[in-house]
């Protein structure tokens, strides 16, 4: 495995001490993968069949409402997780899509391989249960802002904590996952300060 994704599989499965000596099986079955912009990873319908980690680009995932328009749920993007988790767990079919937005190159493992880390490495139980907290903690505060905040609120907070990666996506992308429309976005993009 190439030096530089050592270091990025140690740095997002943190706080585990993960090294290739020691965990030999864990670093050897990640697969990279490269995708062109505009590729669908996963589509809903089917079955999310990969757990990955982003080495660089932007993915969204977000679902069709009944009204047929694009609602972006989030955004994965280099050094982070991406992949439609529920229906990877519960192999089921996924009510959502995931998107690359920018090329992408992706380190990805199957379902076997992250079911036996939890068997084979104790310290992944710790691992699995800090990071399940992070995400229900942030979709909590995500559904917070949405009811709570008005749209200069959500924008503002938004830019605050938004990688670069993001703000070189198409506006529409950050105006759905905001809840506005791409006119207000821009708008308040010119206004800021």
């Amino acid at each position: 495995m190439h030096k530089d994704h050592v270091l990025l599989l140690q740095n997002v499965f943190q706080p585990l001490q993960l090294e290739p000596e020691k965990h030999p099986i864990f670093f050897e079955a990640w697969e990279e993968v490269e995708v062109p912009r505009h590729h669908f990873l996963v589509e809903a319908g089917s079955i999310e069949r990969w757990f990955y980690v982003v080495i660089e680009g932007v993915q969204t995932v977000y679902i069709i409402d009944r009204k047929g328009d694009q609602k972006v749920i989030g955004f994965s993007f280099d050094g982070s997780f991406s992949g439609v988790y529920d229906s990877f767990i519960k192999e089921k079919p996924s009510a959502y899509f995931l998107e690359t937005l920018t090329p992408s190159k992706l380190l990805r493992i199957s379902l076997k391989d992250y079911h036996s880390w939890f068997e084979d490495y104790p310290e992944f139980d710790r691992w699995g249960r800090i990071v399940h907290l992070e995400l229900l903690v942030g979709r909590v505060n995500r559904e917070v802002e949405l009811i709570t905040m008005d749209a200069r609120e959500r924008f503002d907070t938004f830019m605050k904590r938004c990688p670069p990666q993001l703000k070189a996506i198409p506006q529409k992308y950050l105006a759905s996952y905001l809840n506005m429309t791409p006119e207000t976005f821009s708008r308040m993009r010119k206004n800021q300060i």
